[in-house]
């Protein structure tokens, strides 16, 4: 199901440390900050990237998608879907069935992330430690502080250096699998208008209207 892959998405993310601080490498939590501190000072963010999936047996797949987010709303473009969200509901178009599902935007609850907080997942929920640095890249491992609730059981966050972003996030699932994101391009600051986070069913003749709420 999309919303499963929407799910696993926005599990990039990163927010407040709640974890207990004698736990924590704090070697990984000053590249942490600084990484936070960077990504709250933008007022909006617009990103491409990567995902691909490689399962036990080797075999891989692999997507493209776009995101853009402004504080709690968001648009996440990937092939086949368009997502709005202006921080209230949720609207998930179709493309091929013209036809758009409606909901509430998912509010509270150790799971309940979304693709608004795709950069800042490391900051709530989880345990670090830094793992190695060359020239450019910081390496650090997550660990969920309720690793019975999640399907993974480690993020690896690869950051640039110099300019404190998030380059790569890959995840190890329990079942074996990994999942690879890579941010390809990144802006942020740019101007982005409100309407840009609310799904127009005017725009599109003879669409099927899914009201879940």
């Amino acid at each position: 199901m999309f919303t499963k892959k929407l799910t696993i998405i926005a599990l990039l993310a990163i927010g407040s440390f709640n974890a207990i601080a004698q736990d924590q490498d704090p070697k990984a939590k000053k590249v942490l900050d600084e990484l936070s501190a960077k990504t709250k000072a933008y007022t909006t963010i617009k990103a491409e990237f990567t995902w691909v999936i490689e399962k036990k047996d080797k075999s891989k797949d692999s997507q493209s998608g776009k995101i853009q987010t402004k504080g709690s709303k968001y648009k996440l473009e990937i092939p086949g879907h368009e997502i709005y969200c202006d921080g209230k509901t949720v609207w998930d178009y179709i493309k091929d069935a013209n036809e758009v599902q409606i909901k509430d935007m998912e509010v509270g609850g150790d799971d309940a992330v979304n693709p608004s907080n795709i950069f800042t997942i490391y900051e709530k929920g989880f345990k670090y430690k830094f793992e190695s640095e060359d020239a450019t890249t910081q390496i650090i491992s997550l660990f969920p502080t309720n690793p019975d609730k999640k399907k993974f059981h480690t993020i690896k966050l690869y950051i640039d250096k110099n300019k404190k972003q998030i380059t790569s996030v890959k995840m190890f699932m329990k079942d074996g699998t990994t999942q690879t994101y890579t941010i390809k391009t990144f802006a942020g600051s740019t101007p982005i208008v409100d309407t840009e986070f609310v799904f127009d069913t005017k725009a599109h003749k003879g669409i099927s209207i899914e009201d879940l709420r």
